[in-house]
């Protein structure tokens, strides 16, 4: 079944029901999210009355379940309405992702009482939820991570920091990394933490160069209980299970970045067209008309790219190298694409008055969340030739 992207590009869709979700996904976009973005984007306002509007229509749990409020969908269709979301806003497609992130470990690893207690609310119940493994002192290195959790009885009391948070003070919900036992990856344990825990605050949002309607802050946990029951997974299994929602969440920046990629090519084309210079189109020089098949060819070639590993991934088969190829590429590709896209404009898309400059400085972001594309490298070097001696 095919599609099309909105340069005329033929994509495609496994069923008539991914079609007609695809359609669904930009109707919305254009109607309820394109015409606000660069105003809110602007004001540093984050859209949670949309983020309500995509639960009610399904659009929050997409890949899960449908026996616990999932829409049963692969990975390969999730991720194109990811692309679809960002294209429209990165604040808007960022946002899903994040939150699909956050409810991989009870979804993947959590027991069927905790799936039945909790999923239906957070997938389809107008929950937003926030993701929590990065500390200030670990971000690459993750394993380092110094938030503990302490037993006592049938209860958890978490202490600590986590840092980098998407959706920081805002969240309904947090999906936790916290030491339990010693140093390293072994020692680390998931929790489901209540956004509105006693004990748990929020720090001021960070001043970001893009992405300012999305909030993104520290997270304080002190003295925070957890009851055992909100455990995801075995003690010591936090870390593996971290990794597992991070393979899964590097396809969900890919296909953003994708989006993000695509509207700063739409946009270029469309401005190529009408901008006239020397008494003909802008779009009518050579050097411009390569700029944009570069441009282009980029943008398919990541697409195919986080397409290929998605396949992989709903059929099971290993995709960690792919996703980690995904991401690094189709970020650097964004970044290159929204570079050019404001030479294309020349001064005017150095300026506000066009969409490209944001663009620009929210693609740079992309090169950094979900590990940083050399961390990316890391990981592909690793699945080509083992891990390093030492």
């Amino acid at each position: 079944m095919a599609d099309s992207t909105a340069d005329g590009v033929e994509r495609r869709l496994p069923t008539d029901e991914a079609r007609e979700l695809i359609s669904l996904v930009r109707d919305i976009a254009r109607r309820e999210i394109a015409p606000h973005a660069a105003e809110e984007e602007a004001a540093g306002h984050f859209p949670r009355e949309l983020f309500a509007l995509l639960s009610r229509s399904g659009l929050l749990g997409l890949p899960y379940d449908p026996e616990y409020g999932g829409g049963g969908q692969p990975y390969e269709v999730y991720l194109q309405v990811l692309e679809e979301l960002a294209a429209a806003r990165l604040t808007v497609g960022l946002g899903v992702s994040v939150h699909s992130l956050s409810c991989h470990a009870l979804a993947g690893y959590g027991t069927e009482e905790q799936r039945a207690a909790h999923l239906p609310a957070m997938l389809g119940g107008g929950l937003l939820g926030a993701y929590c493994l990065s500390e200030p002192s670990a971000g690459s290195d993750a394993a380092a991570l110094r938030t503990r959790a302490v037993r006592e009885g049938d209860e958890w009391v978490v202490e600590g920091t986590k840092a980098w948070i998407t959706h920081g003070g805002i969240a309904d919900f947090c999906t936790v990394m916290a030491r339990t036992g010693g140093p390293g990856a072994r020692g680390v344990t998931a929790f489901l933490v209540p956004g509105d825990a006693p004990g748990l605050s929020a720090a001021p949002p960070e001043r970001k160069m893009g992405m300012k309607g999305s909030p993104t802050a520290q997270l304080h946990f002190d003295g925070v209980r957890v009851g055992d029951d909100r455990r995801l997974g075995r003690e010591g299994q936090g870390f593996a299970i971290a990794l597992d929602a991070l393979d899964s969440g590097r396809l969900g920046i890919a296909a953003c970045a994708v989006g993000l990629a695509q509207a700063a090519l739409d946009e270029a084309v469309a401005y190529a067209r009408e901008r006239r210079q020397f008494g003909r189109p802008i779009a009518d020089f050579q050097g411009l008309r390569f700029l944009l098949a570069d441009m282009a060819t980029r943008i398919e070639a990541g697409r195919a790219l986080y397409l290929e590993a998605a396949r992989l991934r709903d059929e099971g088969r290993a995709f960690g190298r792919s996703a980690a190829m995904a991401k690094l590429f189709c970020t650097d590709a964004a970044m290159q694409v929204t570079t050019d896209a404001v030479q294309v404009l020349g001064g005017y898309g150095y300026t506000a008055d066009f969409p490209v400059e944001r663009y620009l400085r929210e693609a740079k972001m992309l090169q950094i969340v979900e590990g940083t594309n050399q961390i990316q490298r890391v990981v592909i070097a690793r699945h080509l030739v083992g891990p390093e001696s030492r």
